[in-house]
């Protein structure tokens, strides 16, 4: 069979898809039997699968749609950059427009001095560039030592050997090897989960302070940067307390560690301003992009960097780069996209509009008896599920029972949203609208609803002891 049809019963893609396809994050045979869910197409934030199921895409396809689906715009200008150049690479003293233009409208739009850009084909590879970049940029200035990258557990920064190691997810460093040599993790900020019975303002500064401690038992001669996402996506949507973030940007500043700020999920209107560097007042040395800076349309990602260590990064060759490093047609298409957030005031409706709206319905999701905190930022949020409030307190089974309990009901309800452990997170398309805020929170409710009656029936609403 040399092409497919969207005409194929359901049941029958399924059975290809089982015996063919090799799926991200997945148990393989576990889904085999079970079948995945086909999706045909899509439309604003809405996807339509295989049986005609109209559902709310609450994680914006991984995180990335951020403008919806459905812009025909993207469409043409692939279109018409496929049939102007398709491919060119960037690799022997050349370059090309698409390149060139979406190179100057990200550093116009990146805070401070981040004027350059290092194009990949994805947020993991950007962030392996980093590893290679902020190592050659010491070893330039005549301090090779200077290798240690510092990161956080539970850190998501994609799943590549490097990107993978810098990340702090243990159930993947359990596969493959990883980490690679000199990646350290000191813990993550979450308050609700780890910070007993400390304030989180004080909870903030003893995390910030752990980066700190590392350099100092490391060895300040040792440590290269230090990477962090300014919200913690796929590790939950951990938003860090206020003190925590000034912290860490002062003991970046006083040790003179490089600060790479992963702006994979949060940058592109994500928390209400182009990056959520500027929502949580980081200045960044490198800055990584991906997802939204095409919407999901087409695969690019980079990273960008500030006059210091571009300058220094340029003084010789940097024997590192990609087949696909500004692809001219995935360039073309995150110009275009960048053009209708900036020209549609995209940004400007998730701060006034949506985000302020979202808040409002989110939060009240705190008062449903299986939930324990709603936290939010923009258009990106979680709420902890819990079997005692007050406490804080896990579930006795194991960690991520309930959440998939919640998971299903909410995919039975018509809503992808996604569980982490036994949290619940959120990231729709920037684009939705407030009557399609309110659709969102309707499926989330009754899902809560039913997952509560159910891990009541299972005998699972009981706290670790």
């Amino acid at each position: 069979m040399s092409a497919i049809t969207n005409h194929l019963p359901t049941a029958e893609l399924q059975a290809l898809d089982a015996a063919h396809h090799m799926h991200p994050f997945t148990t393989g045979n576990e889904l085999a039997e079970k079948g995945a869910r086909v999706i045909m197409r899509a439309k604003g934030v809405t996807l339509t699968d295989s049986e005609g199921n109209e559902i709310l895409d609450g994680m914006a396809g991984l995180w990335c749609v951020n403008i919806g689906y459905g812009r025909e715009e993207l469409a043409e200008v692939a279109a018409r950059q496929i049939r102007e150049l398709p491919f060119y690479n960037t690799f022997f003293q050349t370059t090309h427009v698409p390149a060139i233009a979406l190179a100057s409208k990200l550093a116009e739009l990146a805070p401070g001095d981040l004027n350059h850009v290092f194009f990949a084909g994805s947020g993991s590879e950007a962030n392996d560039t980093n590893i290679r970049m902020v190592r050659t940029y010491w070893a330039m200035k005549g301090k090779p030592s200077k290798s240690i990258i510092i990161s956080r557990k539970n850190a998501y920064h994609g799943s590549s050997m490097g990107s993978g190691s810098l990340g702090g997810m243990t159930y993947m460093h359990a596969q493959g090897g990883m980490p690679i040599p000199d990646i350290h993790h000191i813990n993550q900020p979450h308050w609700w989960a780890e910070g007993g019975d400390s304030t989180p303002a004080e909870f903030g500064l003893a995390r910030a302070r752990e980066l700190e401690t590392a350099i100092g038992e490391l060895g300040e001669d040792r440590v290269a940067a230090f990477i962090a996402e300014p919200i913690q996506g796929a590790g939950g949507v951990i938003i860090p307390p206020e003190t925590y973030w000034p912290e860490i940007q002062r003991i970046c500043d006083k040790y003179e560690i490089l600060l790479i700020a992963d702006e994979v999920i949060c940058g592109f209107g994500r928390t209400g301003n182009w990056f959520g560097s500027q929502t949580l007042g980081i200045r960044p040395d490198i800055m990584t992009i991906a997802k939204g800076l095409s919407s999901g349309y087409a695969p690019i990602g980079g990273s960008i960097v500030s006059d210091e260590v571009a300058g220094v990064i340029g003084s010789g060759e940097f024997n590192h780069g990609y087949t696909y490093s500004g692809h001219p047609v995935a360039s073309a298409v995150a110009l275009e996209n960048l053009r209708i957030l900036e020209e549609e005031n995209v940004i400007d409706h998730v701060r006034d509009v949506a985000g302020p709206y979202m808040k409002e319905k989110w939060q009240a999701l705190a008062d449903h008896p299986l939930v324990g905190e709603a936290r939010i930022v923009g258009l990106m949020g979680s709420i902890a599920l819990t079997p005692h409030k007050e406490s804080r307190a896990k579930f006795a089974s194991d960690e991520g029972t309930v959440g998939l309990i919640c998971r299903e009901r909410c995919f039975a309800n018509n809503l992808v949203m996604r569980h982490v452990g036994d949290r619940m997170v959120m990231s729709p398309p920037l684009v939705i609208q407030p009557t399609e805020i309110d659709t969102m929170i309707d499926r989330a409710g009754r899902a809560l609803d039913e997952c509560y009656a159910e891990v009541k029936s299972q005998g699972l609403f009981k706290a670790a002891s």
